[in-house]
């Protein structure tokens, strides 16, 4: 051991007569490890929002949309279908329609997207239909038959095939649907009578519902064929959008670009990233303020750092002036002091990330926090730390603590050891 660190660490260890200073050398400890703790809980409760958001939006919705730039929609979609799924990159691609609704059901009613799919390629873009809890999405498949409508209010006027729709729990619930349940669906696009423009509206059956844990998508998206989706909203043979899952998400503005070039003029492409970029940004600002917010405690502690080594100094006077008669430099006496910080500054930071990374775990394993899952589109905290996140906060927090020891191992420096023993 260094002469420097040696003597640091024994003044740290020793008995002193003023034991104010042991407790806010204890302080400081304290405060640093809180600090670096309090770092690593913050941030990997944001990492984990981040993560939990992105791996459930990517989940329920595509890489990357190409549509038309024009509101005609896609009139050969199954050409240009099978052209783009051959495009690098792409693992697999579906044509689907989306549009507002008004579903109801006898006084309830709510406003929902309602998508029209292919479920042999919507399963491979997206994953809410595999999300199916009650009933079964297979009825969206285009061969399958629809369920005879037998209920006692259309006795009379023979049986009716009515449409499938597969509706989201929190949906469900807002209507007090179940599987088996009728609810009548009404497009806003309506249609023209000798009375004007009236809405259109057809009534579906409840085949499926999904449970997403996604709160946007459950209580306000439900799936219906494509045919079916085209015949309510008087489209034609036609989609609104070619969604898209790629291998490499980070690169789904550049597959877009690409996408289109590859398409045609007309076209136009959106990506996940563009979609959800205000609640990334918010997340990425939150990460920042909670950074700088609770880095406050970390300088907090390194004043206390910097009381504890002034009153060391003015303490160990005497013993530096002897150090300096026996022919200690005046840099090394500095260092001594500069040592005494890093240790108090190395010891509340280690204490800080063991303390902070147990935390994290335990939150993330035995999710200790609930939330409201209408608030926050999911029902726990979750906790996801990161090595570099330690790595960072533990650079600043010795940082900090290497600069709360400049002024008074400065001042330690400039003690004159003829001053100091003339009256010992």
């Amino acid at each position: 051991m260094r002469f420097e660190l040696f003597i640091a660490a024994r003044y740290l260890r020793a008995k002193r007569r003023q034991a104010v200073i042991s407790v806010i050398t204890a302080i400081s400890v304290a405060g640093v490890a809180a600090g670096v703790a309090s770092l690593i809980i913050a941030l990997a409760i944001n990492n984990g929002f981040r993560q939990d958001l992105q791996q459930r939006l990517l989940g329920a919705s595509a890489h990357v949309s190409l549509l038309r730039a024009a509101s005609d929609g896609i009139a050969d979609w199954r050409a240009l279908h099978a052209a783009m799924e051959r495009q690098p990159h792409v693992v697999a691609a579906a044509p689907a329609i989306y549009e507002q609704v008004l579903v109801s059901r006898g006084a309830r009613a709510k406003g929902v997207v309602l998508k029209g799919v292919l479920p042999q390629f919507e399963t491979r873009v997206s994953d809410l239909l595999r999300q199916v809890k009650l009933g079964s999405a297979a009825s969206l498949d285009p061969e399958a038959a629809a369920p005879q409508d037998d209920l006692p209010e259309f006795a009379g006027t023979g049986p009716k095939n009515l449409a499938p729709i597969v509706l989201g729990k929190g949906l469900a619930n807002d209507l007090g649907a179940t599987v088996g349940s009728v609810v009548l669906v009404t497009s806003p696009q309506g249609e023209l009578t000798p009375f004007g423009l009236v809405p259109k509206y057809v009534r579906f059956r409840v085949t499926g519902i999904f449970d997403s844990g996604f709160y946007d998508y459950d209580t306000a998206w439900a799936f219906t064929r494509l045919a079916d989706a085209q015949r309510l909203f008087g489209l034609g043979d036609v989609a609104s959008v070619i969604e898209f899952r790629i291998d490499d998400i980070d690169r789904a503005a550049e597959v877009g670009r690409a996408l289109e070039r590859a398409a045609g003029a007309g076209y136009a492409s959106t990506n996940w990233m563009e979609q959800n970029r205000a609640l990334f940004r918010a997340l990425k600002l939150e990460r920042v303020v909670t950074f700088i917010t609770i880095g406050l405690i970390v300088l907090v502690a390194a004043l206390n750092i910097l009381i504890s080594l002034i009153m060391m100094v003015m303490e160990k006077t005497r013993d530096i002036a002897v150090l300096m008669s026996m022919g200690a430099k005046r840099a090394q006496v500095r260092r001594i002091f500069i040592a005494q910080g890093l240790l108090i500054g190395v010891v509340g930071t280690a204490l800080g990330l063991a303390l902070g990374y147990a935390i994290s775990w335990a939150g993330g394993h035995y999710k200790w926090i609930s939330l409201a899952p209408e608030i926050y589109s999911i029902d726990y905290v979750p906790f996801a730390p990161r090595l570099v996140d330690g790595v960072i906060v533990a650079a600043v927090a010795l940082i900090i603590s290497l600069v709360a020891t400049i002024y008074p191992s400065w001042a330690a420096s400039r003690i004159l050891p003829a001053e100091a023993l003339r009256y010992e």
